[in-house]
């Protein structure tokens, strides 16, 4: 599920009749496909679409909003995005912790682990989280 990532398609996986194992699966993989294109795209497509004002606002306020959850990443680096994107909280998925990695010039080899082990690691406690409530 875009915007709310594995923390919302697990419990709705669970709801849709798929066990929370079933549910885990997908969401990790639904998860983890943006992440490539997200930390090699962002930045050049970015340059060329900030000539657009609408496109500026936009980058302004995701620039910020990320840079304010952002300050494990910057103090951390890398180990930060593992808990950036770990802390099953809306707004700190693997999307915003790609864009912090980017922001912040974090290598891709680094950034790519962090947030995958971030997803897991989130999807498991949700996993957990769905168990508990089926």
């Amino acid at each position: 599920m875009p915007i709310v990532e594995l923390r919302g398609g697990i419990p709705l996986g669970v709801v849709l009749g798929l066990s929370p194992w079933e549910a885990l699966l997908f969401g990790i993989i639904g998860n983890l496909l943006p992440i490539v294109p997200i930390l090699l795209l962002f930045r050049p497509i970015s340059g060329w679409m900030l000539r657009f004002k609408w496109y500026q606002r936009l980058y302004d306020w995701l620039y910020n909003r990320t840079m304010k959850k952002s300050n494990n990443v910057e103090k951390f680096g890398a180990i930060g995005l593992i808990l950036f994107t770990a802390v099953p909280l809306p707004t700190t998925g693997a999307y915003s912790a790609c864009l912090a990695a980017v922001l912040f010039f974090i290598p891709f080899r680094f950034a790519f682990f962090a947030v995958s082990a971030g997803v897991v690691i989130a999807g498991i406690v949700m996993t957990l989280f769905s168990y508990i409530l089926v």
